[in-house]
């Protein structure tokens, strides 16, 4: 994800106050001139990789002070979403390459980690907006198309102003969706209301017009706002207050398709959207699930604006981890779940399989009124699984074993596809091999991506947390994945050795947990 740049001439951002009645200009042309040398300066000797600034500790304060928009991706060379925004990125670059005002820029966090740890850089890639001194940070899509719009909407007007018939059809025709005003007075307070209401969204074109040819184009009498999209009905009309919370309210409900599809393009907009309730339905597209998606179709209606219906084909390889991450088997599908992107990202199932207009419609309601509680999944508890050495744990005898005061617990959170979990494995299986004939001592792991815990959220793989004998403490482990470390760390009752040792550790923690939040919802 990222995105960067406008494009306007540098003498239009000169302040007024700076002309005089008396050679005014001149003194402007002057202030012009000195500010483009100084910058000129400020740039020389930047290194660019394809037209993308290479910031550094020793260029990074100056040329965020020195440009006036910025964008800048703190990325790690090891990173796979990294990689795959590098294209888009430079291309984004390109479209401002003749803009003196605007640049995107990158900084390796692997090796300016002074600066990845001042703009608090948690995972790659993160990019952040410099605009005349102020820091924002960008969520949007990851094409370069996203990037060069969220740009040119954070630093052009919040609407564009229409003044012909043939400027609102291009517009129109330009823009997945764009939401227009139709105001006989561009300055009187509803107006104004939508401009606020466009300054806040960035994802979303927005335009503005009194023009009375554009209002008898769309048979509009008096002021209106219409919200064009190329899906679904095609435009949907504001009917509701005119005020900037009440719009911006009606666009977030209607800026996304009813039901999305989704993939790689999609995923960014559904995460960072504003609706957080998601209705996810699991299906094989082969089967031509047509008069399925229909009924679904008709459910998101019911509910626009507050629950956000997507579909799921789990033939697509990539959405495997979705489904894991639900519990759910490829037989069990067609399905579906609901979810809620909070901090405790809350799962809900339905109490059956039915997947009528009527019973998802009963579901989601039945959600959103609080009647559902969430669906804490756990796997079969197997018959021996205190058999070997390392003991197996699944969401029913969790508490029982790991919350044993009597004993001191540690545990490895999973998955079974995690490159780094598969490594720790035979580490770990020593471990237990080295503590199976101390009884106040157990080494244990459990299958994260099938079991869900009410008090623990697992979020990166593998997690190790130790649960120490008369103690409600937890203590997480963030120490080397050495057998070595584990040892000295459990003989010593979990007082040594449980923070990061090693920068090394710390890069594959950090790619683990990036690759496992981009794969699951």
């Amino acid at each position: 994800m990222l995105l960067q740049t406008y494009i306007q001439v540098f003498s239009f951002y000169t302040p007024s106050y700076l002309l005089t009645a008396s050679g005014g200009v001149m003194k402007s042309s002057l202030i012009v001139f000195v500010a483009l040398f100084c910058f000129s300066q400020a740039l020389e000797g930047v290194k660019e990789e394809e037209g993308v600034l290479v910031l550094t500790k020793d260029n990074f304060e100056q040329l965020t002070q020195k440009i006036k928009y910025l964008m800048v991706e703190f990325y790690a060379p090891w990173c796979g979403h990294c990689k795959a925004l590098a294209p888009e990125y430079v291309k984004a670059a390109g479209e401002f390459k003749d803009d003196e005002n605007c640049y995107l820029g990158k900084v390796d966090a692997t090796i300016e980690v002074d600066l990845a740890e001042k703009y608090e850089v948690r995972g790659y890639p993160t990019i952040k907006f410099f605009k005349e001194g102020k820091i924002y940070d960008y969520s949007e899509g990851r094409t370069a198309g996203d990037m060069v719009a969220w740009i040119k909407k954070k630093t052009g007007p919040p609407a564009v102003t229409l003044n012909s018939v043939s400027e609102a059809k291009a517009l129109v025709n330009k823009e997945a969706v764009v939401v227009v005003g139709f105001f006989q007075d561009v300055e009187s307070a509803d107006a104004k209301a939508f401009t606020e209401a466009a300054a806040s969204i960035d994802d979303v074109s927005f335009a503005i017009t009194s023009n009375a040819d554009i209002f008898k184009e769309h048979g509009l009498e008096k002021d209106a706002i219409i919200l064009f999209k190329k899906f679904d009905d095609g435009e949907v009309r504001f009917d509701g207050k005119l005020t900037a919370k009440d719009i911006e309210t009606f666009v977030v409900a209607n800026k996304l398709p009813l039901v999305i599809e989704f993939n790689q393009e999609s995923a960014q907009k559904i995460f960072s959207g504003d609706i957080k309730n998601h209705l996810l339905l699991f299906l094989k597209k082969s089967t031509k699930p047509e008069t399925l998606l229909d009924s679904f179709k008709t459910v998101a209606k019911e509910f626009k604006g507050k629950v956000l219906f997507i579909n799921i084909d789990i033939e697509d390889e990539d959405n495997m981890r979705i489904l894991e991450f639900f519990g759910l088997k490829e037989e069990e599908c067609p399905s579906i779940r609901l979810i809620r992107l909070d901090d405790e990202m809350s799962k809900y199932k339905p109490q059956t399989t039915d997947l009528t207009t009527e019973s998802m419609t009963k579901f989601v309601q039945d959600f959103l009124d609080g009647k559902i509680k969430q669906h804490m999944m756990s796997a079969d508890l197997p018959e021996e699984w205190d058999a070997k050495p390392v003991k197996i744990l699944v969401g029913t005898n969790f508490n029982a074993v790991a919350k044993d005061k009597t004993k001191n617990v540690f545990v490895e959170f999973y998955a079974p596809w995690c490159g780094h979990c598969k490594q720790l494995a035979p580490i770990w299986d020593e471990l237990g091999e080295k503590f199976k004939d101390r009884e106040d001592i157990v080494v244990a792991k459990m299958d994260a991506t099938a079991n869900d815990l009410e008090d623990i959220k697992i979020n990166s793989f593998p997690t190790l947390k130790y649960f120490p004998k008369n103690s409600d403490e937890v203590i997480d482990y963030n120490g080397a994945r050495t057998l070595e470390s584990f040892i000295k760390f459990l003989e010593s009752g979990g007082k040594e050795g449980a923070e990061l040792e090693s920068e090394t550790a710390e890069e594959e923690e950090e790619e683990e947990e990036d690759e496992h939040k981009h794969s699951e919802l």
